[in-house]
């Protein structure tokens, strides 16, 4: 049996129908940049976030640069982040002209360690962006405690937790603002690509309205430097038929952990740990294990598909190797451990059991 490591057409086969419908209405509509349909999505959103405001934009990117210039963050800045985590996290705070400044992460959430941030601060500190990696909120509590003593704003990247809890609350309305995207592989994923702001700051939600259509409230009147970075109707129309499925896709996400975990009991292996007072929705399981390549190795050869997030710590980069001062060993442990094993709502039990049984023949061949 071949397991892929994601199956988008699965998901299509299972709400064709309505999504069918949906992308129908728009090319009907003859209205495909904003117009109702996006306000429509952009407002849904927002209220399942727990936000005042939605935003559509291009892409989760889109969704930090902007979110970062509305709130202020701008040359000379210095913002604290992650180093383990995809390069657009810390990319957009360059691209804001600020300094990008690691801390390292925790080693069993791989989220930003809480416990290191005040160090990092300096005088010209002025935003954190946590980044909720796999799917698990980062420690949200003490970051926010944090930001509010040193007069800091937090810019949460919520790209990979759409529909995740911290205490009961959904990640995104924490900050300033919340950083989503529509990448198609994430939990809600467009057919191409796609992001949002979200927040319940007016200011933040006008400055970034008028950011994504080239600087300006009135057509063809700019006001600043903006960017061409709208969400399109026809990714906002399948995506707003797949948010009345976002629930139960990240239930079954949840319940595919609990397999896995059950599954590999036992093995020499670590695999996701979940904080008590968070909701995981699990867009990766990822797995640690000092014989990764190997058992990447042997998967393959098995036909199961398996991916690396991610291989390269940021500070280790070509763009920020040199510019980086600090140590990050627990970062680059992980990119040197990290598995993620097949994940989506429709894996049956069947290829779940496929999967862990490659990987205990594979542990077995090393006894």
């Amino acid at each position: 049996m071949t397991v892929p490591v994601l199956d988008l057409k699965a998901q299509y086969a299972s709400i064709q129908s309505e999504i069918d419908s949906a992308m129908h209405a728009v090319v009907e509509s003859t209205e495909f940049v904003l117009g109702p349909t996006v306000k429509r999505f952009e407002q849904r959103v927002a209220e399942y976030c727990e936000c005042g405001h939605g935003i559509g934009v291009a892409s989760g990117t889109d969704a930090l640069l902007l979110s970062l210039l509305a709130a202020g963050v701008g040359e000379g800045d210095e913002v604290i982040t992650t180093p383990f985590t995809f390069v657009a996290t810390a990319n957009t705070i360059s691209r804001a002209g600020a300094t990008p400044v690691f801390v390292d992460v925790e080693p069993d959430t791989l989220n930003l360690a809480v416990d290191q941030i005040e160090a990092a601060i300096t005088p010209r500190t002025k935003a954190i962006v946590p980044v909720h990696l796999f799917g698990q909120p980062a420690d949200l509590g003490p970051i926010m405690d944090i930001a509010q003593r040193h007069n800091l704003v937090v810019v949460e990247d919520s790209a990979q937790a759409v529909g995740a809890t911290y205490e009961g609350k959904r990640v995104s309305s924490f900050g300033i603002a919340g950083c989503l995207s529509f990448y198609p592989t994430k939990n809600l994923g467009a057919y191409g690509d796609g992001g949002m702001v979200v927040t319940s700051n007016p200011d933040v939600a006008e400055k970034v309205d008028i950011l994504r259509r080239h600087g300006g409230k009135v057509k063809y009147h700019a006001d600043v430097v903006g960017f061409n970075s709208r969400l399109d109707a026809l990714q906002a129309a399948l995506l707003d038929a797949k948010l009345n499925h976002l629930d139960t896709w990240n239930a079954r996400r949840r319940e595919v952990a609990g397999t896995y975990h059950r599954l590999l009991a036992g093995l020499p292996l670590e695999t996701p740990v979940e904080r008590p007072n968070v909701t995981h929705v699990y867009h990766q399981y990822t797995i640690q294990t000092d014989r990764r390549d190997e058992l990447a190795a042997h998967l393959k050869s098995r036909g199961i598909g398996t991916m690396i997030y991610y291989p390269v710590p940021l500070h280790k980069q070509n763009l920020y190797a040199g510019q980086v001062s600090g140590s990050f060993p627990v970062a680059e442990r992980a990119a040197q451990r990290v598995l993620s094993l097949p994940m989506f709502p429709e894996l049956t039990e069947a290829q779940q059991e496929e999967v862990a049984g490659a990987i205990r023949d594979f542990f077995d061949t090393l006894a």
